[in-house]
């Protein structure tokens, strides 16, 4: 709708000074005619807009000229305070900020639309962790905070996982990104893209010298390759198990990242029995440990050196507490 594009362009030209009329163009998916015809629309209604031609030229606001309009619409206001509760601002120090945020767009906001943003505070809650994960390691992300924003380089101590010592390593780093909790750091090192997770991060130093990102890449394009990396990343141990019913739901939560193929007959009306088959995909043999917790509850099918790792870890559990034992008699 034109009047929603006028509000978007006003806001865009308050938060962003001198705008070029292709980018305005751009991003609004019109022409540049139609944005020219939209500023001599808002400069008709007493908004003191106006362009400059030329290289350097573009559509700007009169110095000093501020609107208190925010132009939300329920949904909009509705989706600000459902991300307000996703956590990730706790972590990066933005709690106070946030609130303080929050206060001001509710007192901005229509009035017919305060109620419905107040009940989303209340009624959607997203709690980004996993089950029964753990409590998760002290993140302090200042430091990389100050490398992101002032765009230099990092030198990070870091342990890598199933490594005692730490490694280092200068790298140029894009952003941070919180995935499912876990917070990680997206940087080049010798100019291919690295994760670290920030938990792992043991020291971290900013360098005077500037970041040195690879061209025209930013931190979502950088984040999506990676991530397809680790997604997609061959040489999984395919594994088959059987699961009681009665551990069936919590088999299911604690296993999820592994789950390659949804249980067969785990229906409710499905007459099956006590029993139901699942595939797992494990990065290495040792990952079996882990079904381990579920004691007889599930049974590994195949393959078989996946058998054998459970009776290996089962084997040295046992051996231990009989030495324990034979201690206390």
């Amino acid at each position: 709708m034109k009047s929603d594009r006028l509000l978007s362009i006003l806001l865009l030209l308050q938060t962003r000074g001198r705008v070029p009329a292709p980018e305005l163009a751009e991003r609004l998916e019109v022409s540049v005619r139609t944005i020219y015809r939209d500023i001599e629309a808002l400069s008709a209604s007493g908004v003191p807009v106006y362009a400059e031609r030329g290289r350097h030229g573009g559509i700007e606001l009169l110095a000093g000229f501020r609107t208190d309009v925010t132009g939300l619409t329920a949904d909009e206001s509705r989706a600000l305070f459902i991300l307000a509760a996703q956590g990730a601002h706790a972590a990066l120090g933005l709690d106070a900020a946030l609130g303080s945020a929050l206060r001001k767009v509710m007192a901005a906001l229509p009035a017919p639309h305060r109620p419905a943003a107040e009940a989303t505070s209340r009624r959607v809650l997203v709690d980004a962790t996993r089950w029964k994960g753990g409590p998760q390691a002290s993140v302090d992300l200042d430091v990389l905070q100050d490398a992101v924003f002032a765009d230099r380089r990092l030198r990070l101590r870091y342990r890598h996982s199933g490594q005692r010592e730490p490694r280092t390593y200068t790298v140029d780093p894009y952003g941070l990104v919180s995935k499912a909790g876990v917070w990680y750091l997206v940087a080049d090192r010798r100019g291919r893209p690295r994760l670290f997770r920030a938990d792992r991060v043991r020291t971290a130093t900013v360098l005077d010298d500037p970041v040195r990102r690879r061209p025209g890449v930013e931190l979502a394009d950088a984040w999506e390759a990676l991530r397809r990396e680790v997604e997609e990343r061959p040489g999984g141990i395919d594994v088959v198990v059987r699961v009681r019913r009665d551990r069936l739901d919590l088999f299911l939560r604690l296993m999820a990242s592994s789950l390659t193929e949804l249980p067969e007959g785990d229906g409710e009306d499905d007459g099956g029995g006590d029993w139901v088959t699942a595939r797992l995909s494990l990065g290495v043999v040792g990952e079996a440990r882990q079904l381990l917790q579920f004691s007889d509850r599930v049974e590994v099918l195949s393959p078989p050196e996946v058998r054998e790792e459970l009776l290996r870890a089962a084997a040295s559990v046992t051996g231990l507490y009989q030495r324990v034992g034979d201690g206390l008699a």
